[in-house]
């Protein structure tokens, strides 16, 4: 059973992406692998797997800690500083 947390059970409604890109990478011309999105202010940034790791940035400076996969078909959020996970 994934592991959950308080930050991934105090979401009430998961944020999906406005648009599918990272707009940090699209502001400096760099490629992602795949997209998540912040679900406390919304924005969608670039994963680990991809060289500028935005999401993991944005959590580390905003204090954010839960994302939602933007990938079509994947239905899961994770919480960066308890490194729990759970499907939705």
């Amino acid at each position: 059973m994934p592991k959950t947390c308080t930050h991934i059970d105090a979401v009430t409604d998961v944020r999906h992406p406005k648009r599918r890109v990272c707009d940090e990478c699209i502001g400096t011309g760099a490629q992602w692998v795949h997209l998540r999105t912040c679900q406390t202010c919304g924005s969608t940034l670039c994963c680990d797997n991809s060289p500028n790791r935005h999401a993991r940035a944005h959590a580390n400076t905003s204090r954010h800690p839960v994302i939602a996969s933007a990938e079509p078909g994947e239905r899961w959020l994770y919480c960066f500083p308890d490194d729990a996970y759970t499907e939705y």
